[in-house]
């Protein structure tokens, strides 16, 4: 039995959910003639309350999208030391809109509006005109924390009396939402563009949506096509987006309970410093210093277990819908008679 633990990306499709893919009705998205493409962009938009939503093949691609929808060549945009869109994008910000970073030191990948406030450019020219705030819930490299909705609600007002865009990479927004019991219209009412992941979390095998309403979104199209995003019968993975919404989001907090177990083990061990608060699905644990990290990921891949080294003595945990009881339970039997490498 192998548990796969390096992220909630490694999920295959269902039966269930196969099921339903293969009686998806398709056609030719390019010429606008796939139904299930269409459905699952107006129920997306809906559920957000914006007008727009567009499908993509990745998260990646949507957020690059939204970024380029909101700047200019020379621009900047400010995000958190920690997002996504600037440790993990393959330096898209740059490459695809021309664009730099305002680099701010949250905590855990949270900011503030104060900071937000702090962080914009004098308009003298000889500055880059700050034109976007973007932020990440739930962030990734914070371990998978919540933002507090009424700290968004303060940097919304910032980015309004400053004339910002306002963009949420939601590639865990699902988690954030079962986890504070909050709701997509909620977030749709604050955020200007927002992204959101199928294939983390809910099981799809690909695919990404950015929703907005029509005056932002009228050029997300043609930019999609510009980054090659463009697809053909892609209706068949549609409806796994269509399923995962019906059916995935609800069972999320049975992999917060498994995510919590396991940092409660952890904590317990000889061999760790620190495990990070867990709020979702993501365990961001530190050894101690004399523990070599390599030998640990190798001891526990004895063991079929993969986790995912993130440096400094730093490792991750994700729980995921594939990771099943059986699976868990064998997990904290192996982590409880785990002898530490010293380096």
């Amino acid at each position: 039995m192998k548990i796969d633990l390096r992220s909630d990306t490694v999920t295959k499709p269902t039966k269930a959910m196969l099921e339903f893919m293969m009686q998806a009705q398709v056609g030719d998205d390019v010429f606008g003639e796939d139904p299930t493409v269409k459905k699952l962009e107006q129920q997306m938009a809906k559920m957000f309350g914006k007008e727009k939503a567009l499908f993509f093949p990745s998260g990646t691609m949507a957020n690059q999208t939204a970024i380029k929808l909101h700047t200019k060549p020379g621009d900047q945009i400010i995000c958190d030391q920690y997002a996504h869109v600037y440790n993990y994008e393959s330096g898209g910000v740059a490459f695809n809109s021309g664009a730099t970073c305002k680099l701010l030191n949250g905590n855990r990948g949270m900011f503030t509006a104060k900071q937000v406030e702090e962080a914009i450019n004098p308009k003298d020219y000889w500055y880059a005109p700050s034109s976007l705030v973007t932020i990440e819930n739930t962030t990734n490299k914070g371990g998978g924390a919540c933002w507090d909705y009424n700290e968004l609600l303060k940097i919304k007002t910032v980015c309004t009396n400053n004339n910002l865009g306002f963009h949420l990479d939601g590639a865990r927004l699902w988690n954030a939402l079962v986890a504070n019991n909050e709701t997509t219209r909620q977030y749709g009412e604050i955020f200007d563009t927002i992204s959101v992941c199928l294939s983390k979390g809910l099981g799809c095998p690909v695919g990404s949506v950015l929703v907005g309403n029509e005056a932002i979104m009228q050029n997300a199209l043609r930019l999609r096509k510009v980054f090659g995003g463009n697809m053909r019968q892609v209706g068949y993975l549609a409806a796994a987006g269509l399923y995962a919404i019906e059916n995935n989001i609800e069972r999320l907090v049975e992999d917060h309970k498994k995510a919590k177990d396991i940092g409660e083990v952890l904590s317990k061990l000889s061999g760790i410093k620190k495990v990070e608060a867990i709020e979702t699905n993501i365990v961001i644990f530190e050894l101690n210093d004399d523990v070599n990290e390599h030998e640990f990921v190798k001891k526990l891949a004895h063991k079929n277990i993969n986790i995912i080294s993130m440096g400094s003595n730093k490792l991750r945990m994700v729980t995921h819908l594939d990771y099943t009881d059986v699976m868990h339970n064998k997990l904290l039997i192996e982590l409880k008679k785990i002898n530490f490498y010293k380096n």
